[in-house]
């Protein structure tokens, strides 16, 4: 081996063996906090949705779509609807890890204790659109009970007894807002026939003429909604106390069915129509991983953040109406925007270095003053291989009065062959010479004595 590799694997051997125990004391702290943060979020989530063809399972397709350009699978699950995620939110077993929930679906409490106990480990990202309450009934029906194709209250619904009204089925949300309303109105479920079907077999109802009228909440993107606005002898009940109704229960909004968004050619709807509506949240376990929080959040600002025929655009996700507390990510979220790395580096790394860097700048403030002893320590290992020899040397040359000088410079011959062996850095070659020097010397002062017989 040439002797420049020898000395430069030398040196190398050296530093690590000093700064071997500091090495590893850093990566235990980095493997600990690692740990203890766990930055990296879980690759696969489960997000309850809703019946098929509905709204819900429309944004979950688009959030599959989105978490997944950063590796997150999104497991959609179908459900009746509010009501059940939320049920599967609250079971540990479920495996759920988000859902969209409307307001108002939750069973009203007997007070606030009750429902903060209820909401206990849920938390919100936001509020994301409007779900308007969309009670489509057939023309005819209303012809029968009220002499006209236009219904104008519930009450008129109650008159002739036979109403079938479709609330929803159980699981979802609309089934205790219409009892709500019912209650509201003053109007006896007994006087209506209340029929719980999915919407989609609701609407084959309606169309059927089996049932007067179906009530679900549900965004307009719905494909059901789309259908049904379209159809001929299908009307759209409009709520001309929406005002009212926004006071009365805190978790609706009064909305606008603009005349003609629906088709503006065909002039649908050929007037405003009033309308009331819950907001849709996106709520989760507070266990789910914060990461997953901002991507979820960044998601719905792309999803729901464009203009609709309810709201303008900017106006969704939102922090208004949530009804839950709200996730500290997601807040975060909502006061900065996305966090700065994210917007140049991979999800990945700027997710890694923004839940690392402040137990990384910690763990620096703990270890340069530590680092402080590498270089002494370092000195004092190159040294000691050469100091060690001066142990020897100092005996050789205290002994000289008592052993023959012949016998102490064959040990010194020795002793200067394991000297001509010892490699250092050139750094400290000078004590390397020192030592030789040394031995000179005591060799000098052994040979001009007399030695002893």
């Amino acid at each position: 081996m040439p002797q420049a590799l020898r000395h430069t694997l030398l040196s190398v051997r050296d530093l690590l063996a000093t700064a071997g125990p500091f090495i590893l004391l850093a990566l235990a702290l980095l493997l600990l906090a690692y740990k203890v943060l766990d930055p990296n979020p879980p690759n696969k989530v489960v997000l309850a949705t809703g019946a098929e063809q509905g709204a819900y399972a429309e944004f979950g397709k688009r959030y599959a779509e989105l978490l997944a350009r950063h590796g997150i699978r999104v497991e959609l699950r179908g459900t009746a609807g509010a009501a059940e995620n939320l049920q599967l939110l609250r079971d540990e077993d479920s495996g759920v890890d988000l859902a969209f929930v409307q307001g108002g679906a939750d069973v009203a409490h007997a007070s606030r204790a009750d429902a903060d106990e209820a909401n206990a480990n849920l938390v919100s990202l936001g509020s994301l659109f409007y779900e308007p309450v969309w009670l489509f009934y057939r023309e005819a029906s209303a012809q029968r009970v009220a002499a006209k194709p236009a219904l104008e209250s519930f009450a008129e619904m109650a008159r002739s007894g036979d109403w079938k009204l479709n609330i929803g089925a159980p699981g979802s949300g609309v089934p205790n807002l219409v009892k709500r309303l019912l209650e509201a109105n003053r109007i006896d479920a007994g006087a209506l026939t209340l029929v719980e079907h999915p919407s989609t077999p609701a609407a084959v109802a309606l169309l059927g003429g089996e049932i007067d009228a179906l009530v679900f909440a549900s965004a307009p993107e719905s494909p059901l909604v789309q259908m049904l606005l379209q159809t001929p002898g299908i009307r759209l009940f409009d709520f001309p106390q929406a005002e009212a109704y926004s006071r009365r229960f805190p978790f609706l909004s009064p909305v606008t069915l603009p005349r003609g968004v629906v088709d503006l050619a065909r002039d649908l709807p050929p007037a405003n129509i009033r309308m009331i509506a819950p907001t849709a949240t996106l709520v989760a376990k507070e266990s789910l991983h914060p990461a997953l929080v901002q991507l979820f959040v960044q998601a719905a600002r792309q999803i729901h953040g464009g203009p609709g025929w309810f709201q303008r655009k900017g106006a969704f996700p939102s922090i208004e109406n949530t009804e839950r507390a709200l996730a500290p990510e997601a807040e975060r979220f909502y006061r900065n925007g996305p966090p700065f790395l994210q917007r140049y580096l991979p999800f990945w790394l700027a997710n890694l270095i923004d839940r690392m860097w402040v137990v990384l700048v910690s763990i620096i403030a703990i270890l340069i003053p530590l680092s402080r002893v590498v270089p002494p320590l370092y000195a004092f290992r190159v040294r000691s291989r050469i100091f060690r020899w001066y142990g020897q040397l100092r005996r050789l040359e205290e002994s000289a009065p008592d052993r023959p000088a012949g016998e102490l410079l064959a040990e010194l011959d020795k002793l200067e062959e394991r000297a001509g062996r010892i490699s250092v850095p050139l750094s400290y070659a000078d004590e390397l010479y020192a030592l030789r020097a040394n031995i000179q010397m005591v060799r000098r002062r052994l040979q001009g004595s007399s030695p002893r017989t």
